[in-house]
């Protein structure tokens, strides 16, 4: 029997829809994260300062776009460029004090509304839910060869903590 992963992509496509959730911002504010930003710290934030080449392995993107990207979030006070901690030649990305404070306000302003959307959940549906979640992207991450870090697991993929 097929699987049916027909459901799955247009299932997909609109959870990418509803990416504002139930409750959407009336209008954005200057302190609302876009997208790329809220992305980008979150993975500067769990792994620690990246260089443009690193965020493009990371994230499958050209340089030209996360140079577009980073130099926003530069003018924002979000980032700050420093020399490899490393010793290495190419300068890295630093999350800022303000970068912190304002991807932490985003991810708990979007937990509270996922709070909302499975209020009636149960606690047990709601861990399965984000179990499968995570088997989902870290299936996806291990076929693209891009793992990424996420807490409890410092700083990798665990692909067979996916069930």
């Amino acid at each position: 029997m097929d699987k049916p992963t027909h459901l799955i992509e247009f299932e997909t496509m609109l959870l990418g829809r509803h990416l504002n959730l139930h409750n959407p911002r009336p209008r954005r504010d200057e302190y609302q994260l876009d997208r790329s930003a809220y992305t980008l710290l979150s993975r500067i934030s769990m792994g620690g300062p990246m260089s443009i080449g690193e965020l493009s392995d990371a994230f499958g993107l050209n340089a030209s776009t996360l140079h577009r990207q980073t130099s926003a979030m530069l003018n924002s006070g979000l980032v700050e460029r420093i020399p490899d901690p490393d010793g290495g030649m190419a300068r890295k990305f630093a999350i800022t004090a303000e970068g912190e404070r304002r991807l932490e306000a985003e991810r708990s302003y979007n937990v509270r509304a996922l709070g909302s959307v499975m209020a009636d959940w149960a606690p047990e549906d709601v861990e399965a839910f984000a179990g499968w979640l995570k088997r989902f992207n870290t299936d996806i991450e291990r076929l693209a060869g891009r793992p990424w870090p996420r807490p409890g697991n410092s700083g990798t993929s665990e692909a067979s903590d996916s069930a």
